[in-house]
């Protein structure tokens, strides 16, 4: 596995400096062209912060994309540092150079429409729609697809399209406080790269390496108190890539003695992010109001309301996620007895989110009506 380790160092490095000098370009462009969100009643921020982090973030994991395409198709990669098994690796990966271009223009797409949301405001039914005929191109002309044992195509695309657009609102949804979508996506990431590895998805886990290293450039400029925000032109991006990941990445594997309730694997890491975006959804519904448009009551701004600080807030989320991760990665290697105490200790985690859940929302409705 020459070739993994070398861009297990290689590439987060490249993307981490490469978004964290962007988000700072960026960002002085922002302030200057007052390309910012403001604050309004239904955020949390009290001042006026930067937007435009989407766009650090997209073309980070863009030009990255882009250079591996062209190193690898004119053959400008130092094979003799690379290992035996480098040409190899590399003749996959041209044959999948079409399905990663059009992942990529799809990831343009949901970017050109973030921008303009985070400048003009869309609609949440144009939004939406845009998001689903992305993904069903990424499903369905790209093979981004859920596999397992399900072999009609219809049916797979259509699941497929339904989880990357889940995927996609809800680190939408998490995008509500400084460092919380970026911090948790990394995350997950770094959950995803261990089952790339594991299965031996070179280039699977080295598009999992640009995201990780893309996302912690960015948390430099993001991680409380933020000075720029990701806006939709960088969550929905985020969320695609991550649907992208959970998707491509080989969870069951018998030869490499992988048990098969390691398909459960995305459901355990992305219980947190699942669970924020199931109950804002159920609460804004009961409420009467669109599931789409914002408002304050995310877990975090729970937290927030409870006492604790910006940085107390993202940490917290950030602990939930690497708990519900860890469980996710002993998913590899665990028995079916394990599995069921992992996915125990997943409902205990949320349990203790919903009661904090519980108890935040019966503050926030005595402030409401005070």
């Amino acid at each position: 596995m020459n070739l993994f380790w070398s861009a297990v160092w290689i590439v987060p490095a490249a993307a981490f400096g490469l978004c964290a000098a962007l988000t700072a370009c960026v960002r002085r462009w922002a302030v200057r062209t007052d390309f910012a969100a403001h604050p309004r009643q239904d955020r949390y921020h009290r001042s006026v912060i930067a937007l435009g982090g989407g766009v650090a973030i997209f073309w980070t994991i863009t030009l990255l994309l882009a250079a591996a395409i062209v190193l690898v198709q004119f053959r400008l990669l130092p094979l003799r540092w690379l290992g035996p098994e480098a040409p190899l690796y590399l003749e996959g990966f041209l044959s999948k150079r079409n399905d990663l271009l059009i992942v990529m223009a799809c990831a343009l797409a949901l970017h050109l429409m973030g921008l303009w949301d985070d400048k003009k405001h869309l609609g949440p039914r144009v939004k939406l729609a845009v998001q689903i005929l992305v993904a069903a191109a990424a499903a369905a002309r790209a093979d981004i697809r859920v596999e397992f044992f399900i072999e009609n195509k219809v049916i797979t695309t259509i699941l497929s399209v339904f989880w990357i657009v889940l995927i996609m609102n809800a680190f939408n949804f998490l995008d509500n406080m400084d460092g919380v979508s970026a911090g948790i996506a990394a995350i997950a990431a770094a959950v995803l790269l261990t089952a790339a590895f594991r299965s031996g998805q070179v280039f699977i886990g080295s598009l999992a390496l640009i995201l990780l290293g893309t996302l912690l450039g960015f948390l430099v400029f993001n991680f409380p108190p933020a000075k720029i925000f990701m806006g939709d032109a960088g969550s929905l991006v985020v969320g695609f890539f991550i649907a992208v990941l959970t998707l491509r990445t080989t969870y069951y594997d018998a030869a490499l003695n992988i048990p098969l309730t390691a398909v459960f694997m995305p459901l355990i890491v992305m219980a947190v992010p699942l669970y924020d975006f199931t109950s804002v959804t159920f609460l804004r519904l009961k409420q009467g109001k669109s599931p789409f448009v914002g408002d304050t009551q995310h877990f975090s701004h729970r937290l927030k309301r409870r006492g604790l600080s910006d940085v107390q807030v993202a940490l917290t989320l950030y602990l939930t996620t690497l708990c519900t991760g860890a469980g996710a990665i002993v998913l590899q290697k665990t028995d079916t007895i394990g599995a069921v105490l992992i996915f125990l200790q997943t409902l205990m985690v949320l349990g203790v989110v919903a009661i904090l859940e519980t108890t935040g929302q019966s503050e926030f409705n005595h402030m409401q009506s005070s």
